[in-house]
């Protein structure tokens, strides 16, 4: 259960209510109920599960859920698991032949987080493992969500289209990426991550240049004076498009350093050994 922080309230505010229509393993409800928590969602209803409630698989398939398990309620009707929503999604992969707009994961998560926060209680209808939502039920849903799949293996299973549509609804409000750490925070946003450097000074950039130009000179790297001027700035602007950091600065600076100091000792070392044979023919 990498991930997981038993310490905190897991329950963020208002959020979609999942409906599980007839699910047939407690397993599929307790992985189900992870991915719910996953991504902010935390009200569970099960319409008529096959196996009864409670049960002890979905407790231990949800990985550390416990708080969704524990206060999920049953229903013996669909009818009772909305009666007081005010706007139901659909999931299903199969067209269905009936008047009903369909839209995106995507599409979803926006209106839904539109209704939240106007006040409306919205829930999402996945289906059985076998056979998904009946016309019938979904004829009580206002929308149909439909995922960009692969049409010839379009079937997700229960668990993996809760973890999609609770993303959707999730990732546009999320205040951080991924798990924060005894050590380290959660990540604020994407991109180029920094920690204990900043971006290099151009006294810094400029100083590794001339180290860099210098050795370069010494190991009779540019093979004309005229042609110099036209390789260092080729090489600064190599450099300059890396946008280096402090740190990298410094340990490309030490890596010219060992780099000299390695030919500094091979041109001892065979110094010393022209000297022992010009001894030796003595």
């Amino acid at each position: 259960m990498a991930g997981t922080d038993k310490t905190k309230n897991q329950v963020l505010g208002p959020a979609p209510i999942a409906v599980l229509v007839s699910p047939q393993l407690g397993e599929n409800i307790g992985t189900a109920a992870r991915a719910m928590a996953n991504f902010g969602l935390h009200e569970l209803r099960l319409m008529d599960p096959r196996d009864g409630w409670p049960n002890e698989k979905a407790l231990t398939s949800s990985s550390g859920a416990n708080w969704i398990i524990e206060n999920a309620t049953v229903h013996q009707t669909l009818d009772d698991c909305l009666k007081d929503v005010n706007y139901v999604y659909a999931t299903t992969a199969r067209p269905r032949g009936m008047i009903k707009e369909v839209i995106t994961p995507e599409q979803a998560g926006h209106d839904m987080r539109a209704r939240v926060t106007r006040g409306e209680k919205v829930a999402i209808l996945f289906g059985r493992e076998r056979t998904g939502l009946s016309n019938e039920e979904i004829s009580r849903a206002d929308v149909i969500v439909t995922a960009p799949v692969n049409p010839a293996f379009a079937s997700i299973n229960i668990a993996q289209a809760v973890l999609l549509m609770s993303y959707e609804w999730y990732k546009d409000q999320a205040e951080s990426l991924g798990q924060k750490t005894p050590e380290l925070p959660a990540l604020e946003g994407p991109g180029l991550q920094t920690p204990d450097t900043r971006p290099a000074t151009k006294e810094e950039l400029f100083g590794f240049f001339d180290h860099l130009e210098h050795e370069l000179d010494v190991a009779g790297f540019f093979k004309t004076e005229a042609k110099k001027p036209g390789m260092m700035i080729n090489i600064r602007n190599i450099f300059g498009r890396a946008q280096l950091m402090e740190q990298e600065v410094r340990s490309l600076r030490g890596i010219v350093s060992s780099l000299t100091r390695a030919h500094e000792k091979r041109k001892e070392q065979r110094d010393k050994e022209r000297a022992e044979r010009e001894r030796d023919e003595e």
